[in-house]
């Protein structure tokens, strides 16, 4: 959920390859939680955003995205193991690297 008062768009903590990607997904009401511009030392392998919604939501990121032009590789929809239980869903999209 997002923090109160909150807004990622001015989070100087978003990797720079990374931001215009979630810039984007918010400005299409798409709840971002987590990002990475990917690479060597990075969490990721390659760009990555995660994101909360239903079923729709991942295909309205994806519309965004190639629309945009940014390249997307991968959509998924995601079910972390917590515990022994399964937790989520929430969705990932990942970019080719530029």
């Amino acid at each position: 959920m997002a923090t109160e008062g909150y807004d990622p768009r001015q989070d100087n903590q978003l990797d720079a390859g990374i931001k215009p990607h979630v810039e984007l997904l918010l400005s299409v009401g798409i709840e971002t939680f987590e990002s990475c511009e990917g690479g060597e030392g990075h969490a990721f392998h390659e760009p990555t955003v995660r994101f909360h919604g239903d079923r729709s939501v991942g295909f309205k990121a994806l519309a965004a995205a190639m629309q945009n032009d940014l390249h997307p590789s991968e959509l998924r929809r995601i079910w972390p193991i917590n515990d022994g239980e399964p937790t989520g869903p929430w969705w990932e999209i990942t970019f080719r690297p530029d």
